[in-house]
């Protein structure tokens, strides 16, 4: 690239296939929150309360963060092994089946507790498949990324989450909007999860086009890989995997607060319509596009820490005024507080691309950057959903802010331990 931002093509199908396949990847995980907090609560749970069975839908959801890591170590030990495509694909094969056989499983009604059974194990292959993704999408745009644009390239596999959140709530939407309340609940939901095999096979085609990065080809032309990739990263970067952990617990709490928690609130105890609060966070994820952007920009300027430093003092603020916008009554000043929350999202997600692997030497990067990360989500977004509506039903929304201005302070702690980084 040079200085004018011309882009080779070999750049832009790297960049394409980061962006793409992590669209994808997050669009699978993303139609699960939206169907946990509206259809599966009534679908694959005995009847009780309205507050009970969410709480039971959000147990599933939580499941696949306590599967990301398992798949980070797995698809981390062979990503710094054989390479990041061919695992990259196979991560993405993974998570796209899994998604795909959800649409088949039949209801509680149907074969009682087998549904959530199901439903729980279809949704440990989700967490397992997207283990391996994140991790290696980053390092392919960083690894091919010129001089003083690691956190621009870093950014864009970052671009996927509100790529797949805009393809999977619109079209829940969509549904919504032409089917009756009886015809999406006894079916259209399942569309959805039908449509993910198309955007796989599109993945797959993109990913499949790409060379390998010029960083594991020099480890491999340097030296022998790492036997046992998992041992090196805890043996020799135990500081990194603390702080690295620590550093990305804010993205995921802030983000699963404004749309799966928020959207299950807002659907039953504020009263409002599926459609109208899909729309609202439709008008929102905008400004979490807009937010990695700008900070993808301003972590080449100064440097991704200092940018991520900053968005984690803005979840702070972002958590005190929850309270009085998200429980305002006014749906004006939700979708405020919603794109703000988003906003500031994309200054504690968007650098991290470019962070996070920065962290580990290219040897063992894929397993280090996978792992920081997805222990991160368990730490921030796994019972999230959970604990927030737990404290909603005890406190209102105010415990919630507090929660989430906890987790901003959790990240701002683990970036304040960690100085030293690898640029290979």
């Amino acid at each position: 690239m040079n200085t004018s931002g011309a882009v080779k093509a070999s750049n832009r199908r790297v960049l394409g296939a980061s962006l793409v396949g992590t669209a994808v990847e997050f669009y699978d995980f993303y139609i699960y929150a939206t169907a946990a907090a509206l259809v599966f609560p009534a679908l694959f749970f005995p009847k009780s309360s309205d507050s009970a069975q969410l709480l039971q839908s959000y147990a599933t959801f939580a499941v696949a963060f306590f599967a990301r890591p398992v798949g980070a170590a797995v698809f981390g030990h062979f990503g710094d092994r054989i390479g990041r495509k061919s695992t990259l694909v196979a991560s993405l094969m993974m998570m796209g089946v899994s998604t795909f056989l959800i649409a088949f499983l039949p209801t509680y009604a149907m074969v009682g507790w087998v549904a959530p059974f199901l439903l729980c194990l279809l949704r440990f292959g989700q967490g397992f498949g997207l283990g391996g993704e994140w991790g290696g999408a980053a390092l392919l745009a960083v690894e091919n990324a010129p001089p003083g644009w690691r956190a621009r390239f870093g950014m864009f596999p970052q671009l996927g989450a509100p790529s797949g959140f805009i393809a999977a709530n619109g079209l829940f939407l969509i549904l919504g909007l032409v089917l009756t309340s009886e015809d999406f609940l006894a079916w259209g939901w399942r569309l959805p999860f039908l449509a993910s095999a198309i955007l796989v096979g599109v993945g797959l085609w993109v990913r499949l086009r790409i060379g390998e990065t010029p960083a594991f080809q020099k480890v491999l032309a340097d030296e022998a890989p790492s036997h046992v990739p998992m041992a090196e990263v805890f043996k020799r970067h135990p500081g990194a995997l603390v702080g690295g952990t620590f550093a990305a617990v804010a993205c995921f709490a802030i983000f699963y607060l404004s749309t799966a928690f928020a959207l299950g609130y807002g659907t039953t105890t504020l009263g409002y319509s599926r459609e109208t609060f899909l729309q609202v966070q439709l008008g929102a994820i905008v400004f979490l596009a807009a937010g990695i952007i700008a900070a993808g920009y301003a972590a080449d300027a100064s440097s991704a820490r200092r940018v991520l430093m900053a968005g984690c003092l803005g979840t702070l603020a972002v958590g005190a005024a929850m309270a009085a916008l998200m429980g305002s009554g006014s749906l004006l000043l939700i979708w405020a507080w919603l794109s703000l929350a988003l906003f500031v999202m994309g200054f504690v997600y968007g650098p991290l691309g470019a962070f996070l692997p920065s962290l580990f030497p290219a040897r063992v990067r894929y397993t280090g950057a996978s792992m920081v990360f997805n222990v991160g989500g368990i730490i921030g977004g796994g019972l999230t959903p959970v604990i927030a509506q737990t404290l909603a039903n005890g406190g209102g929304l105010a415990p919630v802010g507090g929660y989430l201005a906890a987790a901003g302070a959790v990240s701002f702690v683990g970036l304040l331990i960690l100085r030293k980084t690898f640029s290979d």
